[in-house]
């Protein structure tokens, strides 16, 4: 009995023991921090235009500051308006890997952010300032200077969507947005293109996806982009190319009158390729090569003619002085691009099968063309209809 009394008090004092000693070791010491007391980069009134760019950058560094254990503090890029004292900064931006860097690499779509919270409108150029601030545990220390960077905020979206699509009343494909006209991005980064017809007095919307959940765009009445529920009034039906450029928030709207299938040899459209729908202009004829002392020549391009009466040739984006030959309908042979308006550059030939002269290859021949602008290569087909 006395044994058990002596192991319970025993165990009792060990474990009081115990826990006095862990409350001490455990104890929560309020580190101190050093102020960050010099500033590299960016240089103080740098300047910097933003660009629409997923990699575009701005290097940040300062001095390391000093904890009173030795350890690492972490660090802040911290941003006001030109006269603001950072009691309440508009933005902050945690140091590279998680705090721990004395240094930051703020993307331009982060600075066009803050540039915008400082009241800076897009396209504008206005002057933000920054500073650092270092802590350790609960504790931070502000710089002990502050510097200032001028910058020229982006004209359109911090955020460029990766596709656009149309939809509405006035689109081909109606108000169904499972239906919702593609748009392709044939050449920049967030700048989007459709050729489509539009109706008249009927209303469109642009949109990010072809689901319930897409985020909306209209263009306002100065033909601007904007984020939202809007919707633009066509004031005019036709068919149009359409450049929606989300760099600059702008829009480019021209009204195409006809399609031509331009034959070389004889520097003129041959026939027509109406429109056909989905970004498509079709149209069949019988061609006939030209003789010449050399041979029969089967060259050939295509003239867009706009409603307002200029022009833009369409010929082969990857150069080429031969034939098709059994290349297949996909074949980058067929890829077409804007050229320059001239009778000769950048052109295609026909197969033989294709000339329907009375003294060609296949006499009475009726050959199909199809002009595709859509996808991510613009494209053409030919087929013989008989």
């Amino acid at each position: 009995m006395m044994k058990l009394r002596f192991f319970y008090v025993f165990a009792m004092c060990m474990t009081v023991l115990f826990s006095t000693s862990c409350t001490k070791d455990m104890e929560y010491k309020d580190v101190q921090v050093s102020p960050v007391t010099q500033l590299y980069e960016p240089t103080d009134g740098q300047s910097v235009t933003l660009v629409a760019s997923s990699t575009a950058s701005l290097f940040f560094e300062w001095a390391a500051a000093k904890a009173e254990d030795s350890g690492s503090p972490l660090y802040e890029v911290v941003f006001d308006k030109e006269d603001g004292n950072f009691t309440n900064p508009i933005y902050r931006v945690v140091a590279d890997n998680n705090g721990v860097r004395n240094y930051a690499t703020i993307t331009h779509k982060v600075l066009d952010k803050i540039g915008k919270a400082a009241g800076i409108n897009g396209g504008e150029t206005g002057t933000v300032k920054w500073t650092v601030v270092a802590s350790r545990g609960l504790n931070s220390a502000m710089a002990t200077e502050a510097r200032t960077l001028t910058i020229t905020c982006l004209k359109g979206f911090t955020e460029l969507p990766n596709q656009v699509y149309l939809t509405g009343e006035a689109t081909e494909g109606g108000t169904d947005i499972a239906q919702a006209v593609p748009c392709s991005m044939p050449n920049e980064l967030g700048v989007f293109e459709v050729f489509t017809k539009l109706e008249e007095g009927k209303s469109y919307r642009l949109v990010d996806n072809n689901s319930a959940d897409a985020k909306s765009y209209y263009i306002n009445e100065s033909g601007v982009i904007i984020e939202g529920q809007g919707e633009t009034t066509v004031n005019k039906g036709g068919v149009y190319r359409i450049v929606l450029d989300f760099t600059t928030a702008s829009v480019k709207m021209t009204e195409i009158q006809s399609m031509g299938f331009f034959f070389c040899p004889s520097n003129e459209v041959t026939f027509e390729l109406p429109y056909k729908g989905n970004g498509v202009f079709e149209g069949e004829d019988l061609i006939e090569f030209k003789q010449e002392s050399w041979g029969r020549d089967q060259r050939y391009k295509f003239l867009m003619t706009y409603a307002d009466g200029t022009t833009q040739m369409w010929g082969t984006k990857n150069t080429t002085d031969s034939a098709p030959g059994e290349a297949a309908a996909d074949d980058p042979y067929f890829y077409i691009a804007e050229t320059p308006n001239n009778q000769w550059d950048q052109k295609w030939k026909l197969n033989n099968e294709f000339d329907g002269a009375a003294d060609g290859a296949n006499p009475g021949a009726v050959t199909r063309i199809s002009v595709i602008f859509s996808g991510d290569n613009y494209t053409h087909h030919v087929e013989l209809v008989k």
